[in-house]
């Protein structure tokens, strides 16, 4: 048995989320379902992170040990996207230390927000309900808040089991293009559950004039909810970049 980074991307709108939950369709568990078939017994796989139901992956990795040879890569990598639904596409086999670990060695992880002042249907990205309302200088300076702190409790999901709210913020920013696109950047050593869409969620509410910065700064020095925190939908968000102290 040796160790595998496999390098997969998928499409989060059909799933419950990344990890196995009872009587749910997880990407999890639809590949060591796969894997398991293939190999004729249990297969379990460890993923770089839990993504929330409906939140999307163009850069996932997960580890697994397999009887496998490199020469058998190709084939397997052709049987795994026969085998597996739409939403999920295996892009590469990675060979590794048996020590090694695609959570706890990932240093860096970024997601990207996609959003729209235009319906598109064949875009997986939030389309903002009224562009009249847009306004994104007030976008910028709602991400320029995230940067300044480094504990997040208010911007983790209730009943989330963490023993530390603490993340390094590397970047928090917002760019846009000129047909009314733009994206919402974020990249940190790690993630609370739900918080990229809570921080999302934060810079609609104070482009909206529902909250004022002073109440973000507040929150977080606290380290208590806001008052109107919102979670963005999962639509836009995708996982996009995982870093490793090795090279793949």
């Amino acid at each position: 048995m040796k160790r595998f980074f496999f390098k997969i991307a998928y499409n989060g709108s059909s799933y419950a989320g990344w990890q196995i939950q009872p009587n749910a369709s997880t990407i999890q568990a639809e590949i060591q379902d796969i894997l398991s078939k293939l190999y004729g017994f249990d297969v379990s796989i460890m993923g770089c992170g839990r993504t929330d139901s409906g939140v999307s992956a163009s850069d996932y990795y997960f580890h697994v040990d397999l009887p496998l040879e490199k020469y058998e890569f190709n084939i397997l990598l052709y049987k795994l996207n026969r085998m597996s639904t739409p939403g999920i596409a295996f892009k590469e086999i990675y060979l590794v230390d048996d020590n090694a670990h695609a959570r706890f060695d990932a240093f860096e992880r970024k997601y990207i927000y996609y959003c729209s002042l235009n319906k598109n249907p064949f875009k997986k990205q939030y389309q903002i309900p009224d562009r009249r309302k847009f306004d994104f200088d007030r976008l910028q300076e709602a991400a320029n808040v995230i940067k300044q702190y480094g504990s997040f409790f208010p911007f983790c999901k209730s009943n989330s089991d963490v023993k530390s709210y603490d993340c390094i913020i590397k970047e928090s920013k917002w760019i846009s293009d000129s047909k009314g696109n733009f994206e919402y950047h974020i990249s940190a050593n790690r993630f609370l559950r739900g918080m990229v869409r809570l921080i999302v969620g934060m810079c609609f509410q104070y482009m909206n004039y529902k909250i004022e910065l002073t109440e973000v700064h507040a929150a977080l020095k606290n380290q208590v909810r806001l008052s109107k925190d919102l979670s963005a939908p999962p639509d836009g968000l995708f996982l996009v970049d995982i870093k490793y102290p090795f090279e793949l």
